[in-house]
């Protein structure tokens, strides 16, 4: 098998490592293939990709969508470094308000599935980084939501001291003003 999966504190989420293949010229790797991630647990069907750049210092997040729109996605960072976060928002679940972490980057190759019913969101570690994710449903702007990347309750540890943020991301509520009874 191409990939090794490993769950995470948050068994749901799971962090993806390639295998692979480099010589002199260059690497080969599989980002993506279905009987694996199947077999793993990720059943997934994936129907929209993106691609975002950003400068170091910058943090995106936490974003989700509500349903019907939800999204679950594995994360991909193609250039640079990137420390990214995944926070379980659903209510009743064991893992409830926990986050988990991975660093992500061109050299570890490794990529993050944050299931639906997860908020999502990086920093930039690198001087530039890209990312890339797929995801498991389309962007609907009337289902965007988001929590605040230093709400005390989540206490995420971003490696970041003062974060560069959108004035969107500024202004999410935390946790429990956010979620009520959506999830």
């Amino acid at each position: 098998m191409p990939f090794s999966f490993k769950n995470l504190e948050v068994p749901e989420v799971i962090l993806v490592e390639p295998r692979v293949f480099g010589d002199e010229r260059g690497f080969f790797m599989e980002t993506y293939k279905m009987p694996d991630f199947v077999a793993s647990g990720i059943k997934e069907n994936f129907i929209q990709d993106n691609h975002s750049r950003s400068t170091k210092g910058v943090l995106r997040g936490l974003h989700y969508q509500n349903p019907p729109f939800a999204q679950g996605k594995l994360v991909r960072a193609i250039k640079g470094e990137i420390f990214d976060v995944a926070v379980d928002i659903r209510k009743g679940s064991p893992t409830y308000g926990k986050w988990v972490s991975a660093t992500l980057s061109e050299e570890n190759k490794n990529m993050l599935y944050v299931p639906e019913g997860f908020a999502h969101g990086f920093c930039v570690l690198s001087d530039i980084a890209e990312i890339t994710y797929k995801a498991t449903n389309v962007y609907s702007s009337q289902s965007e939501a988001g929590i605040i990347y230093n709400d005390a309750d989540l206490n995420i540890g971003w490696p970041i001291k003062e974060p560069i943020l959108s004035e969107k991301d500024k202004q999410w509520p935390t946790l429990k003003e956010a979620v009520g009874g959506r999830w």
